[in-house]
C-alpha cells in the first residue's frame, strides 16, 4: 500500500487517518485503486506528478465521508491563505455591529456564521472546534499550538480550491465579507498586528473578483489592510470604487461618502500625489464644515490632512496655520491625551523642524512620544514614526549618536514588524543612511542609499517624492566620495525630476539644485554652478517677500 502512495508522507498519514476511522486496510486499497483511476482520468488531474496524484486521491476518500458542515469548512479555507487560518476572524466577524447595507448579503454572512459559533448576540467556540476537529481526525487540517492557528497542506488546499461545490464566486465573496467585518479600525498595537495577519487572507479571497462584485463596507476594510502594508496602489483602486458607490447609492454630500473621499485623498499624499491629495482633501473639509461643523471629529482630521499636504508641499506657514487651530479644538473636543490631538501634535513638530525652529521641535515630540508609549505601546507604528522623526530633529541639531541610536531601533523594529520592503522600513533606513553621511560614514551611507533607492523604486515608483529624495542623498555621498562624475549624472536626473513633480521652488528641489551647484564647483565649472545658485537665491528672496 505504501508503494502505491509513492511513499509520500502525506498521501501515507490521510489513508491512515481514513483506515482508522472507515474501513480496513484490504478495503481502503480497493477503494483507493478505484478512486485513483477514476480521478486520473478526471482533466483536472491531468500531468500531476504521482506526489500530486497520490495524496488527491487518499484525500478524496477522506472528504467523501465528511458532514457538509466540515466540506462547506475546508471550502471556505481553501479560498484563504493555508497558512494561519484563526478562529479568531469568524469570532470577530460573527460579534461585528457592522451594517452591510446589502440585505441579502448580510442574510447570507449570518447563515453562514450561524452553523459554525455565531449564538444571538455571542459566540460558541466548542461549536466551531467540533467541525475543525472532524476535519483534523481525517488529517485535513493542522493546529499550530504556539499560534492558535490552523493550516492545510497546500495541494489539498489547492484541491479543495478547484472542486469547489458551491459557486466559486458567491463563496469568495461570502469570505472576503467575513475578513471585513472582523476588522475594527480602531488604533491599538493589537488591532494593528490583527489587520497584519489578514492580508494574504484578503489577497487570496479577493483574487479573481471584480470592483463591482465587492461591497463598499468590505471594500473600505480591505483597503485598510491595504493601505497599512504600504501596497497603496491597491488601495486606491479599492477607495475609488468605494467612492464611487457610495456617491450613486448616498449622495455627495453623506458621511460616509465624504469619509470615502477622505480615504482616497489619504492615500494619494501616501503615493506622494499631494496636488491631487489637496485638492481632494478640501473639497471633503469645505462639505463637511457644512455637514457637520468646524468642531466636528471628521472635520477637524480633515483639516489635519490638508495642512499636511501643505507642509510636504513645502508651505509651511500655511501648514503651521491649520495645525494650530486643529490642535486647539482637537483638545477642547476629545482632550489631550487623544490619538488625533497627539498625531497632529506630532505634524506640527515636523513643521516646526522644517522651519529651522528645532527646540520647539524637540519639545513637542519628548511630549508625544512618551504619551504615545504610554497610550498605544512602543511598537506602535505611529510610535514608532514619532521616535523616527524626533531622531531627524536631533541629526539636525548636530546629536548624530542620539538619532543613530533611534533610528538603528526605529528600522530594526520596522523590519520585525513590517517587512524589509515597506514603505516605512525604507524610510527609516534613508534616515539611517543621512546620519552616517553627516558622521562622515560615507560607505556605510552609500549602501544603505543604493539599497533604499532601488526598492523604493520598485515600491513607490520612479517619480515618488521618496524615490528622489533618495537620489538627492545619494548624489550627496557620491559627492563628497569624490565620484563627482556620478554625483553629476544623478543630481542631473533628480533634479529635473524634482521640477516636474514637485515644482521649481519647492524646498526639496532648491535643496537639490544646490547640491548640483556644488558638485558643479567641485568640477572646476563655475559657469553651470553659478546660475543654479542665483536661481535659488531667487525662489528663497520671493518666498521671503511673499
Amino acid at each position: 500500500m505504501i508503494q502505491d502512495l509513492h511513499c509520500f508522507a502525506l498521501a501515507v498519514a490521510q489513508a491512515g487517518a481514513f483506515i482508522h476511522c472507515h474501513s480496513s486496510l484490504s478495503e481502503y486499497q480497493e477503494l483507493y485503486q478505484h478512486e485513483r483511476d477514476n480521478l486520473l482520468q478526471n482533466e483536472e488531474a491531468q500531468g500531476q506528478d504521482p506526489y500530486e496524484s497520490a495524496v488527491y486521491s487518499t484525500w478524496r476518500l477522506s472528504y467523501d465521508k465528511l458532514d457538509p458542515l466540515a466540506r462547506l469548512l475546508l471550502q471556505i479555507c481553501s479560498l484563504l491563505h493555508h497558512e494561519g487560518i484563526s478562529e479568531e476572524m469568524f469570532k470577530k466577524a460573527a460579534l461585528s455591529q457592522q451594517n452591510l447595507e446589502d440585505s441579502e448579503l448580510q442574510v447570507q454572512v449570518t447563515k453562514f456564521l450561524n452553523q459554525f459559533g455565531k449564538h444571538d448576540s455571542g459566540w460558541s467556540s466548542w461549536t466551531f472546534q467540533k467541525v475543525i476537529m472532524r476535519l483534523g481526525s481525517h488529517s485535513l487540517i493542522e493546529y499550530d499550538h504556539q499560534n492558535r492557528t490552523y493550516s492545510i497542506h497546500p495541494l489539498v488546499h489547492h484541491w479543495s480550491s478547484t472542486t469547489m461545490e458551491g459557486d466559486r464566486h458567491d463563496m469568495q465573496k461570502l469570505i472576503l465579507t467575513i475578513i471585513a467585518l472582523s476588522i475594527s479600525l480602531t488604533s491599538t498595537d493589537e488591532d494593528h498586528k490583527y489587520r497584519r495577519k489578514l492580508l494574504k487572507h484578503a489577497t487570496n479571497s479577493i483574487a479573481s473578483l471584480k470592483p463591482e462584485d465587492i461591497n463598499p463596507l468590505v471594500g473600505e476594510r480591505i483597503a485598510e489592510i491595504y493601505y497599512e502594508s504600504g501596497r497603496w496602489k491597491d488601495t486606491e483602486a479599492l477607495e475609488v470604487m468605494v467612492m464611487e458607490k457610495r456617491k450613486r447609492t448616498l449622495g455627495d454630500d453623506h458621511s460616509e461618502t465624504l469619509q470615502s473621499m477622505q480615504n482616497l485623498a489619504n492615500t494619494y499624499w501616501s503615493q506622494g500625489r499631494w496636488s491631487d491629495a489637496e485638492a481632494l482633501g478640501l473639497m471633503v473639509l469645505e462639505k463637511r464644515k457644512v455637514v457637520l461643523g468646524d468642531d466636528h471629529p471628521s472635520t477637524l482630521d480633515s483639516m489635519e490632512k490638508v495642512a499636511n499636504t501643505h507642509m510636504y508641499q513645502g508651505y509651511w506657514e500655511k501648514a503651521e496655520a491649520l495645525q494650530v487651530v486643529a490642535i486647539e479644538r482637537m483638545k477642547r473636543v476629545q482632550g489631550d491625551d487623544h490619538p488625533s490631538t497627539l498625531r497632529v501634535m506630532g505634524n506640527l513638530a515636523c513643521t516646526y523642524r522644517s522651519q529651522g525652529r528645532l527646540e520647539d521641535a524637540e519639545a513637542l515630540e519628548l511630549v508625544v512620544r512618551e504619551k504615545k508609549k504610554r497610550l498605544l505601546g512602543d511598537e506602535h507604528p505611529s510610535t514608532l514614526i514619532v521616535m523616527a522623526n524626533l531622531a531627524s530633529t536631533y541629526r539636525e541639531q548636530g546629536r548624530l549618536e542620539d538619532a543613530e541610536v533611534l533610528e538603528v531601533l526605529v528600522l530594526e523594529t520596522m523590519k520585525r514588524l513590517q517587512g524589509d520592503d515597506h514603505p516605512y522600513t525604507l524610510r527609516a533606513m534613508s534616515n539611517l543612511a543621512v546620519t552616517y553621511w553627516k558622521q562622515g560614514r560615507w560607505n556605510d551611507a552609500e549602501v544603505l542609499q543604493v539599497v533604499t533607492m532601488e526598492k523604493t523604486k520598485q515600491v513607490l515608483g520612479n517619480d515618488h517624492p521618496r524615490t528622489l529624495e533618495n537620489m538627492a542623498n545619494l548624489a550627496n555621498t557620491y559627492r563628497d566620495q569624490g565620484r563627482l562624475n556620478d554625483a553629476e549624472v544623478l543630481g542631473v536626473e533628480v533634479t529635473e525630476k524634482m521640477k516636474r513633480v514637485l515644482r521649481d521652488g519647492h524646498p526639496e528641489t532648491l535643496k537639490s539644485m544646490l547640491s548640483l551647484a556644488a558638485t558643479y564647483r567641485g568640477l572646476g565649472r563655475l559657469g553651470d554652478a553659478e546660475p543654479l545658485e542665483a536661481m535659488v537665491e531667487e525662489h528663497r528672496k520671493r518666498h521671503d517677500d511673499s
